[in-house]
């Protein structure tokens, strides 16, 4: 059960990626993106507001933090990632989504003053032609000429987005709960994205996109936290973290399987050589002499 758990949790984080991949076209990206986070907030707020009311005064120095944390985890990543859906394959989204541990690791060299291991640096190096690769579609002089597309450039833009956001809570590591930290991110993060949707052309709710709203929502946004939350209680960190390379091979599956999308040669090659640098940093890695006092991840 405490392996069931973090797994079911990338199960429904890759669903999400296909969920972002159908709400083009359905939804406008700025009112699926509200209506996400609102839908968790409510679902949230009955458990979650008392405790929050009774650490008010500890929570308060720390709002303008929590505003950050909210406005890269949850504005920027997500709505980015709707945006990218209008072009790019859910298949790719998911494998750059992979790339997050080594732009995690690269970021936490310059703000958190880390020495990564040399074998650390390898996998690094080995995700990164990975996504060069991906996102080249199996044609890496072609970025020279061409550039990025624009959704592949929104979903290096949120994954990085995403890196940040956990180096953030790293360096900050903000002595609030994690339950309690992740409610007020949500109500943030609702709150951010409030004049985006009073601006989108259309914010109905359908049929057709009440499903996938709810989905992100209920699902992705409240249920796999929680269970991921339960694997990094009873599994540990090091162990839970490596499960989250489950995420992209569920995603590229679902999407095969859900949205009829190719498997070509380039997702494999770029695919596989991202998912093997990150294999090799996890595998790779030393304790690194520390050169500046870090503390553990707080959420």
């Amino acid at each position: 059960m405490h392996l069931l758990l973090p797994i079911l949790a990338t199960l429904i984080w890759a669903g999400n990626t296909i969920v972002s991949k159908l709400s083009a076209g359905a939804i406008e990206p700025a009112a699926i993106s509200f209506y996400r986070w609102l839908v968790a907030l409510l679902v949230l707020t009955p458990v979650m507001l008392p405790r929050v009311w009774a650490l008010r005064a500890q929570v308060r120095p720390y709002w303008r933090k929590l505003l950050v944390l909210a406005a890269l985890g949850m504005v920027l990543y997500q709505s980015l990632a709707y945006f990218a859906a209008h072009s790019v394959s859910a298949m790719t989204m998911g494998l750059v989504v992979a790339a997050i541990p080594p732009m995690t690791m690269l970021i936490g060299m310059v703000l958190l003053k880390t020495r990564p291991s040399p074998g650390m640096l390898i996998g690094a190096a080995v995700s990164f032609a990975g996504l060069t690769w991906l996102l080249s579609g199996g044609h890496p002089a072609q970025l020279l000429q061409q550039g990025l597309g624009r959704g592949e450039l929104m979903m290096l833009l949120a994954a990085f987005s995403y890196a940040l956001y956990g180096v953030l809570v790293k360096r900050w590591a903000l002595p609030i709960p994690n339950g309690e930290s992740l409610y007020l991110q949500v109500l943030c993060g609702s709150v951010l994205l409030l004049p985006g949707f009073a601006l989108a052309p259309s914010v109905a709710l359908t049929a057709h996109n009440l499903p996938l709203v709810l989905y992100a929502g209920i699902l992705a946004s409240t249920l796999a936290p929680w269970f991921w939350m339960h694997g990094l209680l009873r599994l540990g960190t090091d162990k839970t973290a490596v499960l989250m390379n489950l995420t992209p091979v569920f995603t590229a599956l679902l999407a095969v399987c859900l949205l009829g999308e190719p498997l070509r040669a380039y997702h494999w090659i770029g695919g596989g050589l991202t998912l093997l640098g990150v294999a090799l940093a996890q595998l790779l890695r030393q304790k690194p002499a520390p050169a500046l006092r870090t503390q553990e991840c707080a959420g």
